[in-house]
């Protein structure tokens, strides 16, 4: 790599350049199936009082009409406003996806303005697709980058969520790669989020995704108009690398472009709560199903986890809230114990469940070094469980549900987005049918028009 072709150039000129006939078959379908699960956690969030504050302002701050639409509310305002409210909405139940090895939630700050500004610029689903993709690639590997000492003070969505949004909306506006590299430097500048909200129980992480994908969004709007940004913002000596990382490595910014898709590297959640929870809650769940267990039957819970884990978990000791609770590894652990699912339901209903806070108490996390060598790229989860009868039983899983080895399939996939549209009463039983088929057909659409009538 020559000194004009630096990293931040490279990734921008990729995600300007990329066309349809450029991304295998198999990823295009697999953006289908994470656009579908992106639509029905979005839809679950729908009467989540963060999400509804962050509607309301935007109700306030923007028109009550405009091309673009909002989908828990089924209005209509521009494009940054829908994306800012949709990404708010689609990252508080805990249901959308994410990427290991970068431990990034893409589809909270990629589709939201992927879909506000198709929708604004009459662009086909093929052209949706494309962006999406852009943005996963470009936000994925700026996650990577940015490393594991990163994710221990910084949200990651809300930080590599910020140039991804840039990357999609400037692919769908049709950027150059010399507009592109200006939108990545207006984004990187823009990029914040901390995880300290964890400790109070605050509604900052909803902020995080609304702003990611609108500063994004305003980021590749600003360079169609010729703003620039730093060219250099990724890797440059007051770049975001330097700033916000201990161990940011450049060459995974353009780790095999074009012939490695991270995207097809990103898991379903399958639990309602934190990633970092769910390996060790799979190999509870196996613990528990192959000894015959009921939670009265359990005097220790040890979970064996990566540092990551213990960073985000540790500090939420008694959690107050329902969200705050899916960050509990006690809880989430707790739920499977007593119900054998930590689901939407289970939390709403049963985080301060006796049964569940006693069995939260039980459980304790201890840094292993085997997982966390392993981490990120592989969340293994071991567990130790010890009886009343004296037993001392282990558990162990190598790729939680979800993981792209042990993926969610196209009906299951389906069954999720109706349980996630049934959840807050966001769409109807034959609104989500609708929808389902509709999501399966994008490639085929000739313009992106309203998901819910």
């Amino acid at each position: 790599m020559t000194e004009q072709d630096h990293p931040s150039r490279v990734l921008a000129a990729f995600a300007a350049s990329l066309r349809f006939e450029d991304i295998p078959a198999p990823v295009l379908r697999r953006t289908e199936d994470l656009f579908l699960d992106w639509f029905g956690s979005t839809l679950a969030g729908k009467g989540s009082r963060p999400v509804e504050a962050i509607a309301g302002f935007a109700r306030a701050m923007g028109p009550t009409a405009g091309p673009s639409e909002v989908l828990i509310s089924r209005t209509r305002t521009t494009p940054m406003f829908a994306a800012m409210v949709n990404a708010a909405a689609s990252h508080v139940a805990e249901q959308d996806d994410v990427h290991n090895g970068s431990v990034f939630h893409p589809a909270a700050v990629v589709f939201p303005p992927v879909l506000a500004v198709a929708q604004a610029i009459g662009a086909s689903g093929r052209d949706l697709l494309v962006a999406s993709v852009a943005g996963y690639e470009v936000g994925i590997r700026v996650g990577e980058f940015l490393g594991r000492s990163h994710y221990r003070i910084f949200h990651t969505t809300a930080t590599a969520g910020t140039v991804a949004a840039a990357a999609a909306v400037g692919r769908l506006l049709g950027l150059d790669a010399v507009r592109m590299l200006h939108a990545f430097g207006s984004a990187g500048t823009q990029a914040a989020g901390l995880w300290e909200f964890l400790r109070d129980a605050a509604d900052s992480k909803q902020l995080h995704t609304a702003k990611a994908a609108a500063d994004g969004l305003a980021a590749a709007y600003l360079a169609r108009e010729g703003f620039t940004g730093a060219r250099r913002i990724l890797e440059g000596a007051q770049g975001m690398g330097a700033g916000l990382s201990r161990d940011a490595d450049p060459t995974r910014l353009t780790d095999r472009l074009g012939t490695r898709w991270a995207l097809a590297e990103t898991s379903f959640k399958f639990h309602a709560s934190c990633r970092h929870t769910h390996p060790a809650a799979d190999a509870l769940q196996q613990v528990m199903r192959r000894n015959g267990l009921q939670s009265t039957d359990l005097v220790q819970v040890t979970t064996f986890v990566h540092q990551g884990a213990i960073d985000v978990l540790g500090p939420v000791v008694e959690p107050q809230t329902v969200h705050q609770s899916k960050f509990s590894m006690g809880t989430v652990l707790g739920l499977i114990a007593v119900f054998d699912r930590a689901g939407l339901a289970e939390f709403d209903a049963h985080f301060l469940d006796a049964r569940v806070v006693e069995i939260r108490r039980k459980v304790r996390m201890q840094l292993d070094s085997e997982v966390d060598a392993a981490y990120p790229q592989r969340w293994i989860g071991k567990v130790e469980v010890r009886t009343h009868d004296g037993r001392c039983l282990h558990g162990r899983v190598d790729e939680p549900k979800g993981d792209p080895g042990n993926t969610l399939q196209r009906n299951e996939i389906e069954t999720k987005a109706r349980q996630l549209g049934a959840y807050a009463q966001g769409a109807s039983a034959a609104e989500m049918e609708a929808a389902i088929a509709r999501v399966w057909t994008l490639v085929d659409w000739p313009h992106v028009s309203a998901l819910l009538p």
